[in-house]
């Protein structure tokens, strides 16, 4: 198959371009080139989605059998690029979220939940939010209809090449060693896909001509925080890791030691009404289609190997540009002093 990448250099799509590739298809990205190097053997086209001459350019003698679009954020982007294209494509698989149903974080929510009302046609440059995906979606259908376009509404995606670095910033983190807080509860679940299973499934489904929406990320009960946490240590931090457990209510105590759920320690939600459905994604339809889900010590294993084969996040790569810098995680002082409080 002929197939076009619409991003297709980072993370998710590189994930999608390196499947795409190993089964032998033609693969066409179009990025700025700026986040990270094209795959040996793509056909790479620089250019910004924004850009209506841009754009023009790619589809100019260009036909595909199939659209992956890994880098939609604004509904004007997904509407130009598929007004454009559903004259030059068979079809287009939009990699959307479960951000853009309405009733999630707070509950469990399947292909037939809510998505927010945002419209196809919303302006462009809107600030970030979850609705924009929706919008998205519609953009999509407007143009490729249900008959011939795919959308994988994306969980939580870890894996080797992730960006910021909520995997990684644990890996490292227990790598240096000693006592390390863990927030919350040991038993608490986790829905986390690795991005080459994301990958693989999403080509699975497009070569097969699918079309409809999934909820594409590991089915629940699949790990817990304490798994999760105690694989990072296998893999990275030896046995001189001591996870010291803290609750929720301590973590979240006013003053100048309260800690940012997610941002300062990644991957991790307090147990309150606002995120009761965070991990409760229903992947039934996507199971009964194929998806499969590698053991996370795998994904931690392949992720820590590609840290340290990477080198510092400070260094650049050899066409020049900076290594993605892990912006997640708790000042190490701060850990201490919740860590000595808790002692």
């Amino acid at each position: 198959m002929k197939i076009l990448l619409l991003g297709g250099s980072s993370f998710l799509g590189r994930a999608f371009a390196f499947e795409a590739l190993t089964r032998g298809h033609q693969v066409t990205t179009f990025n700025r080139g700026r986040t990270a190097a094209d795959l040996t053997g793509v056909e790479a086209v620089r250019g910004d989605r924004d850009s209506a001459e841009d754009l023009a350019r790619l589809v100019e003698g260009r036909q595909w059998d199939a659209v992956v679009d890994t880098s939609a954020q604004q509904p004007a982007q997904a509407a130009a690029t598929a007004r454009l294209l559903h004259g030059r494509a068979d079809h287009y698989t939009l990699i959307s979220s479960v951000h853009a149903f309405a009733d999630w974080p707070a509950r469990a929510v399947d292909e037939t939940s809510p998505l927010h009302p945002c419209p196809a046609d919303t302006p462009p440059g809107q600030e970030f939010s979850a609705a924009l995906k929706a919008g998205c979606e519609r953009a999509v259908l407007e143009y490729f209809g249900a008959d011939r376009a795919l959308i994988l509404n994306s969980g939580l995606l870890i894996g080797p090449y992730e960006r910021g670095g909520r995997l990684p910033w644990w890996l490292e983190r227990t790598a240096r060693g000693g006592r390390v807080l863990a927030p919350g509860e040991p038993g608490r679940p986790m829905q986390l896909i690795d991005v080459r299973d994301f990958a693989t499934f999403g080509v699975d489904l497009l070569t097969a001509g699918t079309t409809g929406r999934f909820l594409t990320t590991a089915p629940p009960g699949r790990i817990t925080y304490g798994e999760f946490l105690t694989g990072c240590a296998a893999v990275a931090g030896g046995t001189d890791v001591e996870l010291v457990w803290v609750p929720d209510a301590r973590l979240l105590k006013e003053g100048p030691d309260s800690v940012q759920p997610w941002s300062e320690l990644p991957l991790w939600l307090p147990d309150v009404a606002e995120s009761a459905g965070t991990w409760q994604v229903d992947t039934r339809r996507a199971e009964a289609a194929g998806l499969r889900c590698r053991p996370f010590a795998e994904t931690a294993r392949d992720t820590w190997d590609w840290l340290r084969g990477r080198g510092p996040a400070e260094d650049t790569e050899p066409d020049g540009r900076k290594r993605g810098r892990i912006t997640h995680g708790i000042e190490p002082a701060k850990e201490r002093r919740l860590l000595d409080a808790s002692a």
